[in-house]
């Protein structure tokens, strides 16, 4: 894949500076397992290698349980996912696949028994700038690292 540019961020800084300040909130409100799942299941859907990698790597920075990453595709499938993290994916897949069936009353009610209002709000939040940055990556045609490269913790 060719990159096609070769520093976004530097021709619109604040637009990336609003991002990362978002990013720095939501990893103060969200629980950071989480968070990275939810990152990861999103990236997943959109196809986005760069992200796709670098969740991955967070993830298995925290020590979280490799099948646990190889699952997350099939989570509705595996015992290995909490009713938390459950109504989180589901509600992760109704936003990022919007166009499909808007937002399903059956996601926003699992989600609703399982999160407060501020972490509804706060997850809906973290959904959006995943995609975003998704759809970054991926419009820009950003790779991911060579296999053992540090990422910088602050994108997507």
């Amino acid at each position: 894949m060719i990159p096609r540019l070769d520093n976004p961020s530097a021709l619109f800084p604040a637009g990336f500076k609003a991002m990362v300040a978002l990013e720095q909130a939501l990893a103060q409100a969200i629980d950071p397992e989480l968070l990275e799942l939810v990152k990861l299941r999103a990236s997943q859907i959109n196809g986005c290698a760069f992200c796709i990698y670098m969740h991955t790597t967070d993830l298995r920075k925290r020590g979280v349980d490799e099948m646990k990453l190889y699952l997350l595709n099939a989570w509705r499938d595996s015992y290995l996912f909490s009713e938390r993290e459950r109504a989180a994916l589901a509600w992760t897949e109704a936003l990022t696949r919007v166009a499909d069936d808007g937002a399903p009353d059956d996601a926003y009610n699992a989600l609703a028994e399982q999160f407060s209002e501020e972490e509804r709000v706060q997850l809906t939040f973290a959904i959006g700038a995943i995609n975003v940055w998704n759809r970054l990556q991926i419009g820009f045609h950003v790779a991911h690292p060579p296999r053992g490269a540090a990422m910088r913790s602050d994108a997507a």
